[in-house]
């Protein structure tokens, strides 16, 4: 068996008891459990996306909550029924031809990826043409626009008032499908040519213009391919919580991703993958410190937001100790199990 077939076949191995894994957890896990279990899988895709941007690319970015919000407005309004939009929209009727338009969810989930990737393309042009830290306030800038917006086009988005009664069809098999299909496309796309000079922008782009690389397409090519899935991304989470509004797509959002792929490695697809289950599960997990906690006679108050100041000195912390994160730019692959598995089997011949 060559080396090919076999990590086909270990790969669908993997694949299979993931599948068989959800197949259980659906009928033995607790609602809770399940849905934890199903933001994991949105902030993977999420971070994915944003690792693209920023960890293979070079891009600093912090808009992706803008990308998630039209992901999220797109899909929502397209699975809704046309007698839910009816009773819903209360401020000003929804405009022709949404009013009366339903969709299947993959193809709602599929037109926000696209609605998303148009809007980045849109962006990209004029400001990709800045760099470091002015790229970041600028597409920090872009979100804060589009959460503006959404406010106030209540003739599509329902204005301040948000959407509710999202139909919820974003289940375990729907995330992980679309956790499958962003991790197959990722890994196909970086281990291609354009991945290649996607790095080699990231690592010196004086050096790749040089060398006669429009450095400027490819960073629109891969500016577009991440809005793309942020706005999949976005469209899961809307009907994953089922109700959506223009101030859950705040800046918090954006560092949340960015907080999973700085924490899981820059440059990393498997960091990406790592981080979204660490960071996730921790995320939940700390919802502790925000409840009164009782200690024999004495309460301590829970605090509102106090996971959020644990996680932002986590990250700081990380920065400041292990910049390169969990994995750094490191990847995890058959053939460095195999490897590995073969040093030790020879250290253990050789004692």
């Amino acid at each position: 068996m060559n080396v090919r077939t076999r990590n086909l076949l270990l790969n669908g191995l993997v694949i299979a008891a993931g599948a068989a894994f959800i197949w259980w957890a659906q009928d033995n896990l607790d609602g809770y459990k399940i849905q934890v279990l199903n933001l994991v899988a949105v902030n993977a895709i999420l971070a994915l996306s944003l690792n693209l941007i920023y960890g293979f690319t070079g891009m600093f970015s912090l808009g992706h909550a803008g990308f998630m919000a039209i992901g999220a407005y797109v899909c929502s309004l397209l699975i809704l029924s046309p007698a839910q939009k009816t009773t819903m929209w209360i401020l000003e009727p929804l405009i022709w031809p949404l009013s009366v338009v339903q969709a299947p969810f993959f193809i709602a989930v599929i037109l926000a990826g696209l609605a998303a990737a148009l809007c980045g393309l849109l962006i990209a042009v004029p400001v990709l043409r800045l760099g470091g830290d002015y790229l970041g306030i600028a597409t920090l800038g872009f979100a804060e626009i589009i959460r503006v917006v959404l406010t106030n086009l209540s003739f599509i988005t329902n204005g301040a008032l948000g959407i509710k009664g999202i139909p919820n069809a974003a289940n375990l098999w729907w995330n992980y499908g679309w956790l499958l299909l962003t991790l197959f496309f990722m890994v196909r796309l970086l281990n291609s040519n354009f991945g290649n000079v996607f790095k080699a922008i990231r690592d010196d782009e004086i050096a790749a213009k040089n060398m006669g690389v429009n450095t400027f397409f490819y960073r629109v090519v891969s500016f577009s391919i991440g809005a793309f899935f942020a706005g999949i991304g976005g469209a899961l989470m809307a009907s994953l919580v089922t109700t959506i509004d223009p101030k859950m797509f705040v800046f918090t959002l954006t560092f949340n991703v960015l907080m999973i792929t700085v924490a899981g490695g820059l440059g990393s697809l498997t960091g990406s993958l790592i981080g979204s289950v660490v960071i996730t599960i921790l995320l939940e997990w700390l919802r502790i410190v925000e409840n009164p906690l009782i200690l024999g006679s004495f309460e301590i108050p829970g605090i509102p937001g106090m996971r959020m100041v644990i996680f932002s000195l986590a990250l700081i912390l990380i920065i400041l100790f292990r910049s390169e994160g969990i994995m750094g730019m490191r990847e995890i692959t058959w053939d460095k199990i195999f490897a590995l598995f073969g040093r030790r089997g020879v250290r253990n011949d050789n004692s």
